[in-house]
């Protein structure tokens, strides 16, 4: 249960922030360059990488490298385990 909790923790602390909330949103509608985050979000290349590694390690988003350039998407299964968990703690669904 402690290993639950503490994912639980993370994927929740991952979608707790204003920036990562707004990361998600973009996600949503396809695949983003990271310099297209760093623009929408008006946010320095470091703080979105900061974003970025909470949200990859929480297992809400996917990145890809090509060339110089990474791409980030949502994680389906990420998605899908965030859901199930919100429902378990909220006992609904």
């Amino acid at each position: 249960m402690e290993g639950t909790n503490r994912t639980m923790a993370r994927v929740f602390k991952a979608m707790g922030d204003e920036n990562r909330l707004m990361i998600l949103t973009l996600l949503h509608h396809g695949e983003r360059c990271a310099c297209r985050l760093q623009e929408a979000l008006c946010i320095s290349q470091p703080t979105l990488s900061h974003h970025m590694r909470i949200l990859l390690d929480a297992g809400l988003v996917s990145a890809r490298k090509d060339g110089k350039w990474i791409y980030y998407s949502l994680s389906e299964t990420g998605a899908q385990a965030a859901k199930e968990m919100l429902c378990s703690v909220l006992n609904i669904g």
